[in-house]
């Protein structure tokens, strides 16, 4: 292993990869003098000004580094992308009556309200005893809002819950509702009307005498239908790949980030599709993913996400750049322009085609940004209710979360994927592209299960008040 690393040949700046001196494994050093004021130069962009005057082989990072990053800047449309070469792919998937084919078999208890929240892990646990045959879970995925939201909270976790109940790992999905909720099954039928499923039963406890009871007739009547489906041949022109990192260090954006950029590119040549969000982790590279909009139309789409995301950070009246984590600076992540540049290294080279809101369903082939915040399971959960089959969630200090879908851990050093291998699927400081390739066929054709795939869980995105 080599002792360091200099990513651009326009940086100022290399990363130690074992430690010396003072500089820990994973940091910043001066490649040359840099006097107080100038820039910090990394990935071949600017990621801070100097503080204070650095000597060569001194440690560059909070204590000598700050942001350049202004909140005015005007954003400008440069198209630089390149065009890919298309090749065929297959995986083993569960086909749909309707949209794209799922990589689970999977049955969802999704409670409209978190007053049913505790009936919906009844039944999850009393219905642990179907389980039989090609199905691979039955979960409740709960959640504590629903009611005493107003105006767009109100419509969001509408919109959120419908989208998770048309994920396409749910072979059946039940709705629990209270009776009396703000998020009523009214509500909920008529916005899935248009989808046309036949795969969604829906309940009022309020209206039967023994919901357990009424609950547990219906999930099992999934779970006998359920069992006897069949994985079939399907092209990969039908998978959708969530791009999430969290926990991020000095390592992130040099191994896992990077490589998974190339496994993106990869599912994108063979026809499929990639998700990346985490807005506020855009901030300081959001230029360079302007660029790659694919028309003028998903530039002002994307421009308009990321100014009505920062101005919403204004209205609560807290700064813009309030990134990274307190984790990241001790993994070597000096500011957020830093971060960002790293971040999105996940996304690949190809273009951008799409820009979703929070809670739509992708529409195109190929990579489309998300609204959603940074956080990791509220951003996970966003991923897959626009439709990820499978979540890929770098991390260079670990987590042990899972969202509704699978969501594959990939470890950017060594040292986290040895001692918390309970957690990591994947160690990426090997770089090994096609061993990452086909560990990802190997899950989406359900050969392999995540190491945290028996957790289930969602996150909503409130922005407004709660009565």
């Amino acid at each position: 292993m080599k002792d360091e690393i200099i990513i651009n040949g326009k940086d100022n700046v290399g990363v130690s990869l074992t430690g010396k001196g003072d500089i820990p494994a994973g940091h910043k050093f001066a490649l040359k003098d840099i006097k107080k004021g100038e820039y910090v130069i990394k990935y071949g962009e600017i990621i801070g000004k100097a503080t204070a005057d650095i000597k060569a082989g001194e440690w560059v990072h909070t204590h000598n580094v700050k942001s350049h990053l202004d909140e005015k800047f005007e954003y400008e449309y440069k198209p630089d992308f390149p065009e890919i070469n298309t090749e065929k792919a297959t995986f083993q998937g569960f086909k749909r009556k309707k949209g794209r084919a799922g990589i689970r078999n999977d049955i969802y208890i999704i409670p409209t309200v978190g007053c049913v929240n505790n009936v919906c892990r009844r039944l999850e646990t009393l219905s642990q005893k179907y389980i039989t045959g090609s199905i691979d879970g039955i979960f409740a995925l709960t959640h504590q809002f629903g009611c005493s939201q107003l105006g767009t909270d109100n419509e969001n976790i509408k919109k959120l819950l419908c989208a998770i109940a048309l994920n396409p790992n749910a072979s059946f999905v039940l709705f629990v509702g209270l009776g009396c909720e703000n998020n009523g099954l009214d509500g909920i039928k008529e916005y899935l009307k248009p989808y046309g499923r036949d795969n969604i039963e829906y309940f009022n406890c309020q209206d039967v005498k023994d919901e357990i009871e009424y609950g547990l007739n219906i999930i099992k009547e999934f779970a006998d239908k359920a069992k006897d489906l069949k994985r079939e041949t399907v092209d990969i022109k039908e998978l959708c790949i969530g791009l999430k990192c969290g926990g991020s260090d000095g390592y992130s954006g040099l191994t896992a980030n990077p490589l998974v950029g190339k496994i993106s590119d990869k599912i994108v040549a063979a026809g499929g599709s990639a998700i990346l969000t985490e807005v506020p982790e855009m901030f300081g590279a959001e230029q360079l993913l302007m660029n790659k909009c694919k028309t003028r139309e998903v530039f002002e789409k994307y421009k308009k996400m990321i100014v009505d995301f920062k101005d919403y950070y204004i209205s609560q009246g807290f700064p813009v750049y309030e990134n990274p984590s307190p984790g990241n600076k001790k993994g070597g992540i000096t500011t957020l322009e830093e971060k960002s540049l790293g971040c999105i290294e996940k996304a690949g080279s190809t273009k951008i085609v799409d820009v979703l809101d929070y809670g739509e369903l992708v529409k195109e082939q190929g990579v489309s940004a998300l609204d959603a915040p940074g956080n990791d399971l509220i951003a996970a959960t966003a991923l897959a209710a626009s439709g990820c089959q499978i979540v890929l969630f770098t991390t260079g200090r670990g987590t042990p979360f899972s969202t509704f879908v699978p969501t594959m851990k990939i470890a950017s050093n060594e040292r986290l994927s040895d001692f918390k291998n309970n957690w990591i699927d994947f160690n990426a400081y090997s770089m090994d592209e096609k061993g990452l390739y086909d560990l990802l066929i190997k899950t989406i054709s359900g050969e392999y299960k995540c190491k945290s795939e028996d957790l289930r869980e969602i996150a909503f995105y409130k922005i407004g008040v709660t009565l």
